[in-house]
């Protein structure tokens, strides 16, 4: 075990950074490169999303959300070797969460501070043997203050709108399509940045590593180094 370490299975690494900057694919690649398991923060966010529409539940009551509704909406986390899978009702919702529905509507639900309190409790509970790179927009700020390595990543809003654009299966998008999405992604970090409970910001502590310019190759083994550099 590396000297100061405090989990049994490795350090903790958070990442953090508006959406489009690619947290996801690039934690799902650093947790494969160090042996970790990949903690995909806003997952559980769509997911109770995604349970919250289909349930018929309209947006401008979720602020009014009890935690025996969010119960209700049987959603869980099912951790695996490289990750968690989600499901809702007992039915695997991977493909589902990641709709324009619920691209629209997450910000929303993840500013509801009776579903952050609900969620916390399970993500720090999968974190408490280390191991693990998690991904979010509070991860290291809140979730895990303590992680041994954070990197908040960052990017050009219009990268940031082609790289969705493609995550969305768009092969060849038009700079109107990037436009469009740019406009929608910073109206969404507008959102994250400004709500009152956990809202998106860098951490202290935190290394802030633009991918612009990078290839995702790059970035990945910018922050594996950094991992390995720090225990993991």
């Amino acid at each position: 075990m590396t000297e100061g370490r405090r989990h049994p299975d490795g350090i903790i690494i958070a990442l953090d950074g508006p959406a489009g900057s690619g947290k996801s694919s690039t934690a799902r690649a650093v947790a494969s490169a160090l042996g970790y398991r990949h903690l995909d923060s806003g997952a559980f966010y769509r997911a109770i999303t995604w349970a919250a529409l289909q349930a018929g539940i309209p947006a401008d009551a979720w602020d009014g959300l009890t935690s025996a509704e969010l119960d209700r909406l049987d959603v869980h986390g099912h951790p695996g070797e490289a990750g968690y899978t989600l499901t809702v009702g007992g039915a695997e919702v991977m493909r589902e969460i990641r709709s324009p529905e619920v691209n629209a509507h997450v910000s929303r639900m993840a500013a509801v501070p009776a579903v952050r309190t609900w969620l916390m409790g399970a993500l720090r509970e999968a974190g408490a043997r280390g191991g693990l790179v998690a991904d979010g927009r509070d991860i290291g700020t809140v979730v895990f203050p303590d992680a041994e390595l954070k990197v908040y990543l960052v990017a050009d809003p219009k990268e940031r709108a082609r790289r969705r654009l493609l995550e969305q299966g768009l092969a060849s998008p038009s700079p109107e399509d990037v436009e469009a999405e740019a406009a929608r992604l910073q109206g969404r970090d507008e959102i994250d940045s400004t709500r009152a409970v956990a809202p998106l910001a860098r951490a202290g502590d935190a290394v802030e590593l633009d991918t612009t310019a990078l290839d995702f190759a790059h970035q990945v083994d910018a922050i594996v180094r950094m991992a390995r550099a720090r225990g993991g």
